[in-house]
């Protein structure tokens, strides 16, 4: 059964409503990285999600992009704060997903101040990736970022700049603090009113992931088939309205 999909903001691409987090691909093997992106095409998954500090989830992605790269929406991420730095890094990103272009750009984690303020201001991330838009390197650009102080940070990018997309999380956890769900909530609001793509992150974690990982995601994941049915049940059901 394929997932559903969902009008991803004003893009016009109707996406999955499970977006693959390509950083699962940072430590595995050609042939592990293969066997996952065949699920994706099985279940209809057509929004891959990867970035530059992924360790060799580009180049992972790279191989498959000759012969699938019209069936997924691309995006990566920089974190680069300066106009140079982006721009090294965006390039090389082209080259190890051996793509001319991708979908959607996002300046990666930009949660701290000063990082803020270098990134938008002149000679920053923004300025060069407004310009890869518009010589057609990629169609979008967005902005992501976690903890609680994220809300806030995004209200302000949203007000500095129109982002296509945000990216944050959002999980029964972070919800019961209220500053941040309070700030989810005007986020969202602002996003919905602006026809900004939410993404949302972390809704199946379960704790940072101690002692000797043996699975290859970035949190120690849900084995429990309940315990996974209850926490698609919640996300998706909770997430019905955005």
């Amino acid at each position: 059964m394929a997932i559903a999909q969902q009008p991803f903001g004003r893009t016009g691409h109707l996406s999955s409503r499970v977006i693959f987090g390509a950083v699962a691909l940072k430590d595995v093997s050609q042939a592990e990285a293969d066997q996952t992106l065949e699920l994706l095409l099985a279940y209809g998954i057509n929004h891959i999600d990867t970035a530059a500090s992924y360790g060799d989830s580009e180049l992972r992605i790279g191989p498959w992009m000759a012969q699938h790269r019209d069936q997924f929406f691309l995006a990566t991420k920089t974190g680069e704060r300066t106009y140079a730095g982006a721009k090294a890094e965006f390039q090389r990103s082209l080259e190890r997903l051996r793509v001319g272009s991708v979908d959607l750009i996002q300046m990666h984690y930009l949660v701290g101040e000063a990082e803020w303020q270098v990134a938008m201001g002149p000679g920053g991330a923004l300025e060069y990736l407004l310009e890869a838009r518009d010589a057609g390197l990629v169609r979008y650009i967005g902005v992501t970022g976690h903890d609680v102080a994220i809300a806030e940070m995004h209200r302000r990018s949203l007000e500095h700049y129109d982002f296509d997309t945000v990216l944050l999380p959002y999980s029964y956890v972070m919800m019961q603090n209220p500053v941040y769900a309070a700030g989810f909530a005007e986020v969202l609001q602002l996003a919905q009113a602006r026809n900004v793509a939410v993404q949302t992150i972390k809704g199946l974690t379960r704790r940072p992931y101690p002692g000797a990982h043996t699975h290859a995601t970035w949190y120690e994941p849900l084995t429990d088939q309940a315990a996974i049915d209850l926490a698609v049940h919640w996300v998706l059901g909770s997430r019905a309205s955005f």
